[in-house]
């Protein structure tokens, strides 16, 4: 039998990056017994990480006990002294001055390559080279390679769907005779935002043609909660999740659902590392860019018309926009999407 390692894999944030971590993990296990990973990341991103059971997970603390150089130095005493090697696949200053400390120890370590000169000459306006980057997924196992542990990654590296529990059932009033969707139509930035007619035209057809259809609200924040509380007191097939669940409770429900509708955002994420089908509604960013969740199919894909926006993408993360361009996902095919939807839940 090989030598326990143990790997420190380093991924603080943001949620979505996070869980794009996750098929890479599964597959890193399947493939490799002797390997016990060791996850570092924030304290919300934990349950991305439970039933492993080759896996730990360490919290750190970047607003607290870990802020600022002597965090980072407390947070490297923490780390434990089995670690074999260090697996970077976030690469920011905090995580390479982590590195640089625990590289003392003589420990091998890896980083991400994020391929910025790629993203920039996809994203800029002129002499723009239009073609798919790869995945933030390969990236995250190409660090692994170099470390000895190739993967090839596959629909089936994803997280086990999760029961749901009485409480969650009795408190959304959830029913077998229903088929349950979830919708996270809301992001971030403005560029990646579906328009209010759009959702509310998705929302009625699937009402008029999907009845025993119900969709479940997911999103965040205050404004977000109150704009969706609205929309499932106009819509009779709609319920909202966001505002009234924990984290955890929220990730089982995705799990759980059949479908789910998204933005370039991190919800789409969290149903594809438990392998829920996911749409994804594209505005000035780009599945091009590698951030498409887990092996989703072409098909699930819903782009702006490129022909009449020829600059996409804008940016890869969504907070950049140009004149003319506020309003590039009114131009996004709803009854393509709608007809994607019905065909996968028929």
């Amino acid at each position: 039998m090989k030598k326990e390692q143990h790997v420190l894999v380093i991924r603080l944030s943001a949620m979505g990056d996070v869980a794009m971590l996750v098929p890479v993990v599964v597959a890193l296990l399947e493939k490799y017994p002797q390997l016990h990973l060791h996850i570092l990341t924030k304290a919300l991103f934990v349950p991305f990480f439970e039933d492993f059971s080759r896996v730990e997970t360490h919290v750190a603390d970047t607003r607290g006990k870990h802020k600022s150089l002597p965090g980072i130095l407390r947070l490297a005493a923490e780390i434990p002294n089995r670690i074999n090697v260090i697996a970077d696949v976030h690469n920011v200053l905090r995580s390479k001055i982590l590195r640089r400390v625990l590289s003392m120890r003589g420990l091998k370590n890896e980083k991400i390559s994020k391929g910025r000169r790629d993203k920039k000459a996809l994203t800029r306006t002129e002499n723009k080279v239009f073609k798919q980057l790869k995945t933030s997924h390969q990236r995250y196992a190409d660090v692994f390679e170099k470390l000895g542990y190739p993967v090839d990654l596959k629909p089936s590296h994803v997280k086990p769907r999760k029961a749901l529990s009485q409480p969650l059932v009795n408190k959304l009033n959830l029913s077998n005779q229903n088929t349950y969707i979830g919708f996270a139509p809301f992001a971030a930035h403005r560029s990646k935002r579906l328009p209010l007619n759009k959702i509310k035209a998705i929302l009625s057809q699937l009402k008029q043609r999907l009845p025993h259809i119900k969709i479940i609200f997911f999103g965040g924040g205050k404004q977000e909660v109150e704009d969706l509380n609205e929309l499932a007191n106009e819509f009779s097939n709609c319920i909202t999740a966001a505002g009234k669940f924990t984290f955890n409770e929220e990730l089982i429900l995705i799990s759980n659902l059949k479908l789910m509708l998204s933005m370039d955002s991190g919800n789409g994420h969290l149903a594809a590392m438990f392998g829920v089908p996911v749409l994804t509604f594209w505005g000035g960013t780009h599945p091009f860019a590698g951030f498409a969740t887990f092996l989703q199919p072409k098909e699930n894909q819903f782009l702006p018309d490129l022909k009449k926006y020829p600059l996409l993408p804008i940016s890869v993360y969504g907070n950049k926009m140009i004149d003319g361009y506020e309003n590039v996902m009114e131009s996004i095919d709803i009854d393509a999407a709608l007809k994607r939807i019905i065909d996968l839940i028929q």
